[in-house]
């Protein structure tokens, strides 16, 4: 796995699925992504899952791809094992896309995934990750070149995956 200070592109990056096999984030290339920090017990949760589910269905064949990251950071809004989540996520919400292993965001053990995401110039909280379903829009080539704050719709990113997707109405 890439060291965060070697890595030009989330696209260096191995993480973990939530059967604990590797994934190579490479194969990601050419895809716009939606990164997001999941909880199942967050009183964003419901929405949440809803809106991505929603915008997976609608783009996924246009080349986005939602990562959800579970994490039990906040509030311990996530206590489940990684088979609990599944099952809540894809059972609850139908959410086709891909949920890996369950992960911390912030502070020393934060994976090294989010430390890439996070070393961007992301306004007055710093690097921290403030709460469960942050989310970051990355490019083609594997930049976070948006982050948006737990509270944000995923509907709201409509427009600016439709630009990076290379979208027309």
């Amino acid at each position: 796995m890439a060291s965060q200070s070697q890595s030009n592109s989330l696209h260096d990056f191995t993480v973990k699925d939530v059967k604990g096999n590797d994934v190579d984030l490479s194969q990601y290339k050419g895809k716009v992504l939606l990164i997001v920090n999941v909880a199942s017990k967050c009183g964003l949760t419901n929405s949440n899952y809803n809106e991505l589910s929603q915008l997976y269905g609608k783009y996924k064949d246009q080349g986005l791809e939602i990562l959800a990251f579970p994490c039990n950071e906040f509030g311990a809004q996530e206590p489940g094992n990684n088979e609990q989540i599944v099952e809540f996520a894809c059972t609850r919400f139908k959410a086709e896309y891909p949920i890996f292993d369950k992960i911390e965001v912030n502070g020393a053990n934060a994976a090294p995934v989010y430390k890439f995401l996070k070393a961007g110039k992301w306004g007055i909280f710093g690097d921290d990750i403030q709460w469960n379903f942050a989310k970051f829009l990355v490019d083609k080539d594997g930049q976070a070149v948006h982050r948006y704050y737990p509270t944000t719709s995923p509907l709201s990113l409509e427009l600016d995956i439709k630009k990076m997707l290379g979208v027309d109405e």
